[in-house]
């Protein structure tokens, strides 16, 4: 074997891992490896003006493009400046190497500057994290780490890279990558307990989790729906598509606050939860989420979140697009004539339900389609109007997205992307990591005022990539959630209308003026009508285009 240098062997072990662009912002302890770029033609590098951003590109792209993203920060600050958006790549199940610089370890004994002990800092946020101590050992910490971050259920691993990691030379051996098979069958004699107890369910509703779309299991989960005759929605805090927006079935989100699902599953009396966590809460309620004794059936590739916080009828330990054909199969089988005449009849109510429900939407988002400033409810609608059916939305609304999942063409897995951790700033740089894993589908981020500021940085990368995607700042002046929060504990702000460090008025932010400096197209849009003309010739823009649009600023739900 060749003497090599430990940056070449870096780039190398990369390549093979099927890597094609890395995120980051280089600092002193990467400049080895920004040296080894300067040689290669293959591997891009993608820069962000901060680690933060950086961190949301490489989520982005790690969840649209379904292969392991790399990132690299810089030592210890870069990593700290990371963690909020590795906290919700982790949530996620991102496939994401996270790697940072870290001192030359003759020199490290001598606490240098911005030096840290940086796999323990990286620990609670992934699933591995480690050192590279030997240069002879980084192929095999690239091999294992890339494999753990794509086994089930994925998520993101870390990696320090000592200096001489990277600029000593060794005779080095660089292996080959491996592969954890994700089609997980699930056990067939749960599958046989649940059939019969879903056949025997009167009115059973489903929730679905990002497993689904992340197995690219929508076809496998409409299967299923229709079969049990049931509607569907979207776990609490949903990062993708985890069901076509346009089927009668499809019910939008659950909210997240536990006398909203309370009221769903009394509505209903079997819980199945494909892939779904049980549950991700915003607030505690004066009830339990989960009616006492409910019964439920749970598919999922997590077994962590079988059984987590509520006791279950069946865990079944299973990938959605291997086990949900078996459990539709084993339903059908399990039913008498009545019991499947039932389901018949409850799939055509459920339909109908679907198709009254979402035309009350239309019907009051039509209503508030006059008002000035614009109401948010009728710019969901708005947007879902005129987008082109292979949009792909990223939301971080945060309190303004009201039925925006409905409103959408969102109807394949890689339609739309959430804000899964609730850390806010993801929004941004997420759609510029989505668009560099999608360059052919049309992108549009949704990002609220108070989020944008999180990352607005990264608005540079997007001029600086000359990507042709949308940003549309849903701009209330505010930290409207706070309000809505502070509002519903029923205290001093709800009685005197003062809700302190919760606007953003004074000085109000020129988002236009600010893109504009950060190399993009932007504009501000006042009605609805200008807003439907100006997304649709930024969508033939060549380049990123930004939009500012003035919402109402009530705290208000719809």
């Amino acid at each position: 074997m060749p003497m090599m240098p430990g940056k070449t062997a870096l780039l190398e072990l990369l390549k093979q891992e099927g890597v094609r662009m890395m995120f980051g912002n280089p600092g002193t302890t990467e400049l080895p490896l920004m040296d080894a770029l300067a040689a290669e033609h293959e591997l891009r590098y993608v820069l962000a003006l901060q680690e933060a951003p950086a961190m949301g590109m490489a989520d982005g792209y790690a969840q649209a493009s379904g292969q392991c993203a790399v990132i690299n920060l810089h030592a210890a600050p870069g990593l700290g400046n990371a963690l909020g958006m590795l906290y919700d790549a982790q949530k996620a199940n991102s496939p994401i190497l996270v790697t940072a610089g870290q001192h030359e370890q003759r020199f490290n004994f001598t606490e240098p500057l911005l030096m840290g002990d940086l796999p323990t800092i990286a620990r609670p946020f992934v699933k591995w994290s480690d050192e590279v101590r030997r240069l002879e050992d980084l192929p095999r910490a690239i091999h294992r780490a890339v494999k753990t971050a794509l086994a089930p259920p994925m998520g993101p691993v870390f990696l320090s890279l000592p200096g001489d990691i990277l600029t000593d030379s060794a005779d080095i051996d660089l292996g080959s990558p491996s592969r954890v098979a994700t089609g997980i069958r699930g056990d067939i004699s749960a599958i046989g307990q649940a059939a019969s107890v879903i056949a025997r369910a009167k009115s059973p509703v489903i929730v679905a989790g990002d497993c689904v779309p992340q197995g690219n299991a929508l076809a496998e989960l409409v299967a299923f729906a229709e079969a049990v005759g049931a509607p569907v929605y979207d776990e609490c805090m949903a990062s993708r598509a985890m069901f076509p927006s346009s089927h009668p079935l499809y019910r939008g989100a659950l909210v997240r606050l536990p006398e909203a699902i309370r009221g769903v599953l009394d509505q209903h009396d079997l819980l199945v939860s494909i892939g779904a966590d049980i549950f991700t809460l915003s607030l505690p309620g004066d009830v339990e989420s989960m009616p006492e004794g409910y019964p439920v059936v749970h598919l999922d590739t997590d077994p962590w979140q079988l059984g987590k916080n509520y006791p279950e009828t069946v865990s079944i330990l299973g990938d959605p697009k291997a086990t949900l054909p078996e459990l539709t199969a084993a339903l059908i089988q399990a039913r008498s004539a009545v019991e499947s005449e039932t389901a018949v009849k409850r799939l055509a109510h459920a339909k109908a339900e679907g198709v009254s429900s979402l035309h009350k939407l239309n019907a009051l988002a039509d209503a508030m389609a006059e008002r000035h400033p614009i109401h948010p409810l009728a710019l969901m609608q708005t947007i879902g109007r005129r987008l082109p059916d292979d949009a792909v939305v990223i939301d971080e609304t945060i309190s303004s997205g009201t039925g925006l999942r409905r409103f959408l063409k969102s109807d394949d897995a890689q339609s739309f992307y959430g804000l899964r951790g609730g850390g806010i700033g993801w929004g941004l740089p997420a759609a510029i990591g989505v668009k560099l894993a999608l360059p052919n589908r049309p992108v549009v981020a949704l990002i609220g005022d108070g989020s944008a500021m999180y990352t607005i940085q990264g608005l540079w990368t997007a001029a600086r990539e000359n990507l042709r995607m949308v940003f549309i700042i849903i701009n209330n002046y505010s930290y409207r959630i706070l309000k809505q929060r502070t509002n519903a504990m029923k205290g001093l702000a709800a009685q005197t209308d003062n809700y302190v460090a919760m606007d953003l008025d004074r000085p109000r932010v020129d988002f236009v003026s600010v893109a504009r400096g950060l190399g993009l197209t932007a504009h501000k849009a006042t009605t609805l009508s200008d807003l439907g003309d100006l997304l649709e010739a930024a969508l033939e823009h060549d380049g990123p285009t930004l939009i500012d649009v003035e919402v109402d600023r009530s705290w208000k739900p719809v």
